[in-house]
C-alpha cells in the first residue's frame, strides 16, 4: 500500500520576537521597510516582503499563547512559519516530522487568530511553525 502524497509546506512568514517593538521597527525602517509609526505600539506587526511576510511579536504576545516561552540566550530571536493547505495537513506534518525525531514544542492547536498552529524546533533549537486557516 502506498503512502498518500503530503503537501509540501510553503515558507510564508519569518517572525521576530522583540523586547522593544519601537526600536525594532525603527531598525527595519532604516532598511527601507514601509512600517507605519502607529505600529510602534502594537504587539504584532507584519509586512509583505516579496513573496514572504516579515512579522514582529512582542515577548508578551508570544507568552499569551505559549506561557513557557523564555527569551533565548546566546542565540537568535526568530522563527520560520510554514503554511499548509488545511488544518489536517498541520497535524499530519507535525506527526511526520516528530516521528522522525524532531522536537515538538507545541502540539497542533486551534489558535484564537483563526489558524491551526503547531511549533517544532529545528536541530539548532529555532522555532519552526506550521499553520493553516481553520475556515
Amino acid at each position: 500500500m502506498s503512502t498518500p502524497a503530503r503537501p509540501i509546506p510553503r515558507l510564508d512568514l519569518v517572525g521576530i520576537v522583540v523586547r522593544d517593538m519601537k526600536a525594532s521597527l525603527a531598525f527595519y525602517r532604516l532598511l527601507g521597510l514601509d512600517l507605519p509609526a502607529e505600529a510602534d505600539t502594537e504587539g504584532h506587526v507584519e509586512v509583505r516582503v516579496g513573496d514572504l511576510r516579515l512579522a514582529w511579536d512582542t515577548e508578551d504576545v508570544i507568552r499569551s499563547f505559549d506561557p513557557q516561552w523564555r527569551a533565548p540566550t546566546g542565540g537568535a530571536r526568530m522563527s520560520l512559519a510554514f503554511a499548509l493547505p488545511t488544518p489536517t495537513d498541520v497535524d499530519a506534518t507535525y506527526r511526520h516530522v516528530t516521528a522522525h525525531g524532531a522536537f515538538g514544542h507545541l502540539e497542533p492547536f486551534d489558535a484564537p487568530w483563526g489558524m491551526r498552529y503547531a511549533v517544532l524546533h529545528d536541530p539548532d533549537g529555532n522555532a519552526v511553525d506550521l499553520f493553516a486557516p481553520l475556515a
